[in-house]
């Protein structure tokens, strides 16, 4: 059933993404906020598939730590799952992606449509500019902004080394950091056609004020909380290191 459900997932997507993306291109001469806004019906409608077809709702734990203002939201990172429903979870979202996505066929074209916070995931002092420059433009338009530290799908039960970037836009704009930690690997793995049922579990941290840390600080605070939070939701996959 979970196959069927899977290939029907996709064939819906296939069928339904190209025209919507075209729209969303067409918005390109509009405010930001316009052609932001645009996704979110596509978005809307996937994130039910989701929940309804798929088989793989959520239950949120920490709701009291949703920021009440423009935040950086460092994320666990483990499937495709997280980019859809971040977006339902926090207000007025972008994501920092890799400029390389632009380039995938009609997804892609969409998003440079937008646009989201394009990077080299490099930790060159000009790729930490530019995500500097670009991410207060984001905040001081009333966004929150979504990275995943890892820089890449990390498999259920481990993790990649977490990089600074993220930490470093919120020490330079004084923004709140919000740490995240999820188990969506579980049920759609990285690359996989085929998902499985189950309930994600998506927690929130307590903020982190940067105030008077460095970019090291905020973000040895954010992966301390993250990966001790993995091991509370996924105590079976870190049996053997405990």
């Amino acid at each position: 059933m979970s196959a069927i459900r899977s290939l029907l997932f996709l064939l819906i997507l296939v069928v339904v993404t190209p025209p919507y993306t075209l729209g969303v291109i067409l918005c390109r001469p509009l405010p930001h906020k316009v052609r932001r806004h645009a996704v979110v019906p596509w978005v809307n409608f996937v994130i039910w598939l989701v929940k309804h077809l798929l088989g793989i709702p959520y239950r949120l734990v920490g709701a009291e730590n949703l920021p009440t203002r423009p935040a950086v939201v460092l994320c666990k990172h483990q499937s495709a799952w997280e980019t859809l429903v971040l977006q339902e979870i926090f207000k007025d979202t972008v994501f920092v992606w890799k400029k390389e996505i632009k380039y995938i066929p009609f997804f892609g074209w969409a998003l440079a449509s937008i646009p989201m916070i394009e990077t080299d995931r490099s930790a060159t002092k000009a790729a930490l500019k530019s995500l500097v420059d670009q991410g207060r433009d984001r905040l001081d338009n009333g966004y929150t902004v979504i990275i995943f530290p890892e820089g890449t799908r990390s498999q259920p039960g481990s993790k990649n080394r977490y990089k600074v970037g993220g930490a470093h836009l919120a020490v330079e704009t004084g923004a709140p950091v919000v740490p995240v930690a999820l188990n969506s690997g579980e049920f759609w793995g990285r690359n996989a056609l085929f998902k499985k049922c189950g309930t994600v579990t998506v927690s929130i941290g307590p903020t982190i004020d940067p105030a008077g840390l460095s970019s090291g600080e905020v973000m040895t605070k954010a992966e301390t909380w993250i990966e001790d939070e993995m091991r509370r939701i996924s105590p079976h996959l870190y049996e053997a290191t405990a």
